[in-house]
Order: C-alpha cells, then structure tokens, then sequence
C-alpha cells in the first residue's frame, strides 16, 4: 500500500491532487493576518468517509507555518507564541460551548511525550520543563495546570495511556494538552510548522510506531495535541527529488531510458521502488536537521510561552 508517513493533516490533504484536492467529508480553510509572517491552515475531518479518506479522526487540526522560525528571531517567535495561545483558547472555547469542560475552575494536564535522551524525540520533556505548573500552589488560580513526562515504554514497561490513565483518575484534571515531536513528508516543514488539534494523538504513528492512542475515547477527558514535525522518511526526500531525477536521467544519452522507464511509473510505484532500494541497505531510515538540539530548544520556549499566553494572561 502506498503511504509515505506523516502526522501532519495539512500534508495528508495535499496528497489529493485531483478534483482540486478536494477530499468528500474535508473541509479546508487557509489564512493569514494583516501585517503576519505567520500562514494557518485548517483542516476539519467532518464524518467518516472524510476520515477514512485522510487516514485520521474526525477532528480539527490548525497547522501554523512559520518558515522564519529557524532563523532565531525572538520577536518572532513571541509572534508564533501569541498566535499558538489564540487557536488554543479557540479550542477551549469550542469545548466549552459543548459542555465538555467547565467554564471556570479548569484544570490541564500537561504531558510531554517523548524519549528526553533522543533530542528529535525530546521536544515533549523539554517544554514540559519549561512549563510553569501550579496544582501545588495553596492558591491556585482560574487555570490549574499540572504536569508529567511519562517516558516511553522501553524506559518504563508500560503504555502511556495505562500511565495517564492512572494519573486521571487520582488527580481529575478536566483536559489533557499533549506535546510531542511529528514525522512530516517535506523536508521544509521540519521545525517550522506546528499543528494544534482536537483528536488526541497516536504516539510514534508518523513512524510506524504504533501505541495506544491517547483520546478523549481512551482518556475519559478531551485531549488538545501540540505537534512539531523534527523527522522525516529518507525515502519520502527522495520522492520529493524524483521529477528533478527523471529530467536529469531524460536529458542525458547514457541514461534516457532509466529516466523514460521512471517516468513511465505511477508515484505509488515510484515510492515502492524507492523503499525496496533503500529499506535493505539503511532500514527504515529517518532523517532529522544537523541543528536539531538547538530547534528543539527553542521550540520548547515558544510552545510552552504560548501556553503560558493562553492561560496565564496576566
């Protein structure tokens, strides 16, 4: 089956070139501000067959891409910061209309997903250590956030959902916000685009690392996920670079056959051969920036600044 993995909704969209990429049950929305460097797009999952189509639940999922976000720009990315609090208190918002968590008095666990000793997987432990938790406190406030990293099941043996599970039922928090690192198709959204959504999440999905979902089915309570893409497929790099191949293979003499038989394959197959050529040699190799441990760093601020923003106001 042809699939080239990836978290992100926005890219699962893009695979649809026909009928204008229009998807039956999916719905799409882009924008961006006046005077912003910052492009949203929403992608709303409305039924079933939209969520067969996508390969993902029903569910709204934001993407902000913030192509400037690699440069280190403080301003800018306080900029990203404000932006991820608006779509957050967004989905509160929606929550609350639907009766799903009370209106005052709201308590958030936070939960940073992630092996904190891989650094393309720390980005959950990292802003969790950022993140200013105050269930402790006597006085607590309207918004009582607590908070854990809950490792991966090869430090701790056990699920992450049996470890939330637990903790929802001793604390009751009201929502789970979810943060963890995303596997992208494209190369360019890896540290630069960050998606919000109402589903929940699947840990390790983008990498065919499958454990159990973490949902407001599976929970018991609603779940918001906070994702950045930090890896990407080496096969879907160089399906991304097969059209330049094929016309370089076509333009020369020696090789204008090898281009005229790719040329000739469906993308499906392309991606197969690709895989079976590179899969015995490296395994399923994934790829991450030379940069990745600084990315990470500062994309932990600029998360957990906009979950400050967006429920520590003051």
């Amino acid at each position: 089956m042809f699939e080239i993995r990836t978290d992100l909704a926005v890219e699962e969209k893009e695979s649809f070139p026909g009928n204008g990429g229009e998807v039956t049950g999916v719905s799409l929305r882009e924008w961006r501000k006046a005077f912003s460097r910052i492009k949203l797009t929403e992608v709303a999952i409305l039924d079933e067959q939209g969520a067969r189509a996508m390969g993902k639940p029903e569910g709204v999922y934001v993407t902000m891409e913030a192509r400037e976000l690699s440069k280190g720009d403080e301003g800018y990315d306080r900029e990203v910061s404000g932006e991820l609090a608006m779509q957050l208190k967004r989905m509160v918002k929606s929550l609350r209309k639907q009766k799903q968590i009370p209106e005052e008095n709201l308590h958030i666990l936070a939960v940073g997903l992630g092996n904190p000793s891989v650094t393309p997987d720390a980005l959950g432990p990292q802003v969790l250590g950022n993140l200013r938790v105050n269930r402790h406190m006597q006085e607590g406030g309207k918004v009582i956030i607590s908070g854990i990293v809950p490792g991966v099941m090869a430090q701790t043996g056990m699920e992450t959902a049996e470890i939330l599970k637990g903790i929802i039922r001793e604390t009751g928090p009201d929502l789970v916000i979810a943060v963890d690192a995303l596997a992208a198709r494209s190369i360019r959204r890896l540290g630069t685009t960050i998606q919000l959504t109402n589903t929940g999440i699947h840990p390790g999905s983008g990498v065919g690392n499958h454990r159990h979902s973490l949902t407001r089915e599976s929970l018991g309570i609603p779940v918001l996920a906070i994702g950045v893409p930090t890896v990407v497929g080496a096969a879907a790099i160089v399906h991304d670079t097969i059209s330049t191949l094929i016309g370089t293979l076509m333009s020369q003499v020696e090789t204008e056959k090898m281009g005229d038989f790719l040329d000739q394959l469906s993308p499906e197959e392309q991606y197969q051969l690709i895989c079976e050529l590179l899969e015995p040699e490296f395994g399923a190799l994934y790829v991450t920036p030379p940069d990745i441990d600084q990315t990470v760093k500062r994309l932990s601020f600029t998360i957990s600044e906009g979950i400050h923003m967006a429920f520590y106001p003051d």
